[in-house]
């Protein structure tokens, strides 16, 4: 009974060296496939392009009134002649004529997501709250004045009446861009 306790023993232990023996080699095979191509790779580096030569520009602006300078605060504050006159004319008829709906919602609450051709004439959609309006030419949008100018397929163009860092009233130009599958 104990001849048949070692013979497992033994040819586990025979199985063992066995595979190691055999294993050996196949490392062997695999460090000289291994070294073989480490030196077959050489590794493709671009080189690094020259800089460019920077070119120092002379500062024009020095000549024309810097806009935090005392001259130009003191006009503000006295108030030049000319300035009220085209203020008032820009603004007056603005303040004279009744609201429409969409000057309560700012510019950037407002999408336009389609057009229609109503008559030859195009008409913008815009949608406001969940609530879809027609703009032609003539209506007013936003909270800046806004008269609408131009319809074409993709926007609605219009001038906006603000006032610049001096506080003078201007006119700038703006545009409300098609927006596709918006949900403001």
């Amino acid at each position: 009974m104990t001849h048949r306790r070692w013979i497992p023993t033994v040819v586990a232990v025979l199985l063992a060296s066995t595979l190691a023996a055999c294993t050996s080699s196949g490392q062997d095979e695999l460090q000289v496939w291994m070294q073989t191509e480490r030196n077959s790779i050489k590794p493709s580096v671009q080189p690094i392009p020259e800089p460019t030569k920077f070119v120092p520009q002379a500062y024009l602006g020095e000549r024309q009134m810097q806009p935090f300078s005392e001259e130009k605060l003191a006009s503000v504050l006295r108030g030049s002649q000319s300035a009220p006159v085209v203020n008032a004319a820009l603004l007056e008829p603005e303040l004279n004529r009744r609201k429409q709906p969409l000057e309560a919602h700012p510019l950037d609450a407002m999408a336009m997501v389609g057009s229609l051709n109503r008559d030859g004439k195009l008409v913008a959609l815009v949608k406001v709250d969940s609530l879809l309006y027609q703009v032609r030419p003539g209506n007013y949008l936003g909270q800046n004045f806004g008269r609408v100018t131009r319809i074409t397929e993709t926007e609605v163009v219009m001038r906006e009446i603000v006032q610049d860092s001096a506080g003078e009233w201007i006119e700038r130009a703006a545009a409300l861009q098609l927006q596709e599958g918006a949900s403001k």
